[in-house]
């Protein structure tokens, strides 16, 4: 694999783990979970996985652009 595919490889994975994170805190907070902190816990580490997605992606994008450019 090459680095762009490398970057692709990585950003679908952190995507798939954002969208399995979405989906356990929708569950824990429909269905009445008492812990808060864990719900907590759960959001922050999907804004950190949505970040490390944009920043792969911009990153992605600059390299793109700089063999074009």
């Amino acid at each position: 694999m090459n680095d762009d595919s490398d970057t692709q490889f990585t950003i679908e994975q952190l995507r798939i783990e954002h969208r399995d994170l979405d989906e356990i805190i929708s569950i824990l907070i429909k269905t009445g979970h008492e812990d808060e902190m864990r719900i907590q816990r759960l959001k922050k580490k999907k804004l950190s996985l949505r970040d490390r997605i944009v920043w792969l992606e911009n990153m992605q994008k600059q390299h793109v652009s700089a063999e074009h450019g």
